[in-house]
């Protein structure tokens, strides 16, 4: 008698520990998603690439040559003037121009820092000196800073036809 007690007691107790186990590890599992804020064409953030992967597109491409890419980098700077731009970290001590497919749409101005998500056209150009001025200016970089800027520079480009902003 007293080993089927000690029988039922057992399985009773190993029930109770797998039926905990396996609400932990359901607990374990929920895994909270991020949140966006979708700007431009909708886009999903699935199958972006890391901006150091971007960034070895970019080294390996010349003046002229453009692929279609979706990325995920941290926003360096915004256009103060309406979010019309902006410069992303590519980690490798370069950063990336993107711009918005026929100015179709701008990004918040207060999201440096932020992690994106960008959908488009990567591409290699150079960059007049006007330009680069321009940018400067909307950047609110001093009068002495844009005067420095003398010579265009070989930039790594993107046209973003879709920004996600994850919150």
């Amino acid at each position: 008698m007293k080993r089927i007690t000690l029988l039922i007691l057992s399985v009773l107790v190993l029930i109770s520990c797998k039926k905990k186990s396996a609400e932990a590890i359901q607990e374990a599992v929920v895994v909270q998603k991020p949140e966006y804020q979708s700007f431009g064409k909708t886009i999903i953030p699935d199958d972006a690439i890391a901006s150091s992967s971007m960034a070895n597109h970019f080294e390996s491409m010349q003046v002229g040559d453009s692929i279609n890419s979706k990325m995920q980098a941290k926003v360096i700077e915004v256009c103060q003037a309406k979010g019309c731009w902006m410069t992303l970290n590519l980690e490798n001590g370069n950063e990336v121009m993107v711009k918005f497919k026929d100015y179709d749409f701008f990004v918040p101005k207060d999201i440096s820092g932020k992690a994106v998500i960008i959908n488009g056209k990567a591409y290699v150009k150079e960059v007049s000196v006007d330009e680069l001025r321009h940018y400067a200016e909307d950047a609110g970089k001093s009068e002495a800073e844009v005067a420095q800027i003398t010579k265009p520079e070989r930039t790594f480009s993107f046209e973003a036809d879709g920004v996600l902003v994850i919150q």
